[in-house]
């Protein structure tokens, strides 16, 4: 969706306020939906309980921020958006928002709701001024199928609600195991933030990923090959973009990584190698007394609380091959974790597809709105509704994507992966849908694009061709229509012969695509 698009969803928003100038709840929903407009993508953490959705989000946000013990606050939906100047804010049900006091225990944010339960709050917003905030809204949500029956509906209220599009524009769900229930909620997610589109915007995280392979060095490849297995399993396939294995608790130690802790590292990778293997053989070796170490157990207990035992082996095992100072582990550990392999696909799938999610969801609260208050004179707005629906054709891309890895796109394998890619599957820049490097000029880019253009015509006006794969190069073609529109914004070219001339010697086209 392009910028005037989201442009003319705002401008729907103010036709529709002139058709409610008297409903005072009408009003704020249109507010909240003009704030959305405006605001980051909204991105929410959920799963079942103890999947380590607080965990992940301290390690996204690089700061031990999300309380991760079972208090009341984990039963609570929280918004955590950037600021300048840190705040917590309590919203609680039927009362005024207030303020809360900021508390550190051991770098930990603690979070006093004084004589309030979880009960009482609708929702917490944190103000924090970590980077990773600038270009997103994390929500943390309540565990999914908790043994308490009010905080799983609290996620399923926010997430899933039954009577309005969810406010969460994408989500990161975390599975420990394929459970029925998991299924469940991302289908009730899909059904709610998609609506008719059936679009699928969410990814799942193989959470806790180095309990796969019992700790051992080589967790994440065991962990690796499992997601793969969910990844091609039917029914989490059209539910999920893909499935990406993440050790959550080594990431948030990575990310907070202490130079005490460093050195603690070092000292147990200097150790003998008989010594220092029977030490690690298991959790509870690793902490039992040992004359030979300086670190306490209660220091090992600290060290294996926030990195797993998995962590600490691998930790000792890169200073052993190299590491020399806290940021180089820091960096090391992290790329082992997953935590950039999730990031990078979040990017590619949901960032750069921020503001037609966003769109998405303020225009189907707006059709519901005129649904459930119909105006007389809401046939502008309907219009409106319908034309840049039909325009968003980043939603046809999406739905395809999903299609691709389900039930397939009726196309040979070679065309199947190649229209995958066109569509977005690799990233959105012309030069990756393209497969070229990204360094090449836009001339180049013209040239492939009308290649691959005149090939997908063709194969789309082949009478042997089944519906579905006719209907797969349509959206393939419309995409190459996209990407020449956009390097020769004058119209687009209806045959290679076009671009060939438009970029003949001497041509003044040539100069203003070189530039």
């Amino acid at each position: 969706m392009s910028p005037d698009q989201l442009d003319d969803t705002a401008a729907l928003i103010e036709v529709t306020r002139r058709l409610y100038t008297r409903d005072e709840a009408a009003l704020e929903l249109l507010d909240r939906l003009e704030r959305r407009i405006r605001e980051p993508l909204r991105l929410a953490i959920a799963g079942i309980v103890k999947a380590g959705k607080s965990t992940l989000l301290n390690a996204i946000l690089g700061e031990q921020i999300a309380p991760t013990d079972a208090g009341e606050c984990t039963k609570i939906v929280t918004w955590y958006r950037y600021s300048e100047t840190p705040s917590i804010t309590l919203r609680p049900h039927g009362r005024p928002s207030q303020r809360l006091p900021l508390r550190r225990v051991r770098g930990k944010l603690v979070i006093d709701l004084g004589e309030m339960s979880a009960d009482d709050v609708e929702r917490i917003d944190i103000g924090w001024p970590a980077p990773a905030l600038k270009s997103v809204i994390l929500i943390d949500t309540p565990g999914i199928a908790s043994t308490s029956h009010e905080v799983s509906a609290r996620s399923m209220s926010f997430l899933t609600p039954s009577d309005s599009p969810s406010e969460a524009d994408a989500i990161v769900y975390l599975l420990r195991h394929l459970h029925p229930s998991d299924l469940g909620f991302l289908e009730a997610f899909r059904d709610t933030a998609a609506g008719p589109s059936q679009t699928v915007n969410a990814v799942a995280v193989l959470s806790r990923a180095d309990e796969i392979g019992s700790g051992r060095i080589d967790s994440l490849l065991s962990a690796r090959k499992v997601a793969l297995r969910y990844e091609r399993d039917g029914e989490l396939a059209s539910l999920a973009l893909g499935v990406v294995p993440v050790a959550g608790l080594l990431a948030e130690g990575a990310q907070t990584l202490r130079e005490a802790e460093f050195t603690a590292f070092r000292e147990l990778a200097a150790l003998d190698r008989v010594e220092r293997e029977r030490l690690l053989v298991s959790a509870d070796r690793f902490v039992r007394p040992a004359d030979h170490l300086s670190l306490s157990e209660r220091e090992r207990k600290e060290l294996l609380a926030r990195f797993g035992l998995f962590g600490v082996r691998l930790a000792i095992s890169l200073i052993r091959a190299g590491a020399t100072d806290s940021t180089q582990l820091s960096t090391q550990l992290v790329q082992h974790s997953g935590l950039n392999e999730l990031n990078d696909f979040v990017e590619l799938h949901f960032h750069s597809r921020a503001a037609s999610l966003k769109a998405r969801g303020v225009l189907d609260a707006l059709e519901r709105l005129l649904r459930d208050k119909p105006r007389r004179d809401s046939s502008t707005v309907l219009e409106g509704i319908e034309r840049i629906r039909a325009s968003a054709h980043w939603l046809r891309e999406l739905t395809l994507l999903s299609s691709a890895r389900t039930a397939g796109l009726g196309l040979p394998e070679d065309d199947a992966q190649r229209a995958a890619r066109i569509v977005g599957g690799d990233g959105l820049d012309p030069a990756l849908r393209l497969g070229l490097p990204q360094e090449v000029s836009a001339h180049e880019i013209a040239l492939q694009a009308m290649i691959e253009l005149d090939q997908w015509r063709a194969k789309s006006q082949s009478p042997m061709l089944e519906r579905k794969a006719t209907e797969t190069c349509r959206i393939v073609v419309r995409t190459l229509e996209g990407i020449v529109s956009g390097i020769s914004p004058t119209r687009p070219p209806q045959s290679l012969a076009d671009v060939v001339t438009a970029h003949a010697p001497g041509n003044s086209t040539t100069q203003v695509a070189d530039e």
